[in-house]
């Protein structure tokens, strides 16, 4: 088992080294040049050159460790230890100018994630947990909200943007909530989105068509900070099975309202 301590620590370093390229890239960036991975689903040089940076310094932190990557620089299903990357998760943000995105990256020890780190560029606030320890944020304890209402509840979502066979019910479902919550937010960031229910500021969040690494350092902060993570169905099956339910005590409250729809 490597120091998980010492690795986080060096993690830090890393991700505060990628996120300066990336926000020196955001000054200058040029829409042209974009490329489509698939509808709407946008890349660029920047998501390529941050995650080629990561994987680097990765590979050195942690020799004996595979990766699981959004941008396919490495991808290897041998090893116990795996790193999952987003380098850039709010890629269609970044590219718009809207300030809401950032890095993800989690470990992932067999089946089970024993760090996890995002770290929103544009606030500098980075969001940690190891297996061992609370959720962090830029070195203080952090924990879900203590609002245990769904009406007094303010929620985010992400809105599909390729896959839309289910939007109808996606739809319903945001119906429901809307006239249930405060209100709904749609960041356009799920790792996120996540760091923000894992410290209160939301209190939950909900959204289906998502990737490993958009949502297993997230998630897993969520969990240390308190709060409870599911799929659609109740069950644990959310990092890989594409659809999650993030929240505080109103969990609950929340994969209710979602089953009557899906």
């Amino acid at each position: 088992m490597p120091d998980l301590d010492q690795v986080l620590a060096e993690l830090k370093i890393l991700v505060s080294e990628v996120g300066s390229f990336i926000q020196t890239e955001s000054s200058s960036f040029d829409k042209n040049a974009i490329q489509l991975k698939g509808l709407n689903d946008l890349v660029s040089y920047v998501d390529k050159t941050a995650e080629s940076m990561l994987v680097e310094g990765l590979s050195n932190l942690l020799p004996e460790a595979g990766f699981i990557t959004e941008e396919g620089t490495a991808t290897h299903e041998e090893e116990s230890y795996k790193w999952i990357i987003d380098p850039l998760d709010g890629t269609t943000n970044f590219v718009h100018g809207l300030p809401v995105y950032g890095i993800s990256v989690a470990l992932i020890h067999q089946k089970e994630i024993v760090l996890g780190l995002v770290y929103e560029l544009n606030r500098t606030e980075c969001f940690y947990a190891l297996s061992h320890s609370p959720a962090y944020c830029n070195d203080q304890i952090i924990k879900v909200s203590e609002t245990s209402d769904l009406g007094g509840s303010l929620l985010a979502t992400g809105f599909p943007y390729h896959n839309f066979q289910s939007l109808g019910k996606y739809l319903s479902m945001l119906d429901s909530f809307m006239q249930r919550t405060h209100g709904l937010r749609r960041l356009g960031s799920a790792a996120v989105d996540l760091a923000y229910v894992a410290c209160g500021r939301f209190e939950g969040f909900f959204e289906y068509n998502l990737n490993p690494w958009d949502v297993a350092a997230g998630a897993f902060i969520v969990q240390r900070a308190g709060g409870i993570v599911t799929d659609f169905k109740g069950e644990d099956n959310f990092i890989f099975g594409g659809e999650i339910v993030a929240g505080n005590s109103i969990h609950a409250q929340m994969l209710k309202v979602i089953q009557q729809h899906w």
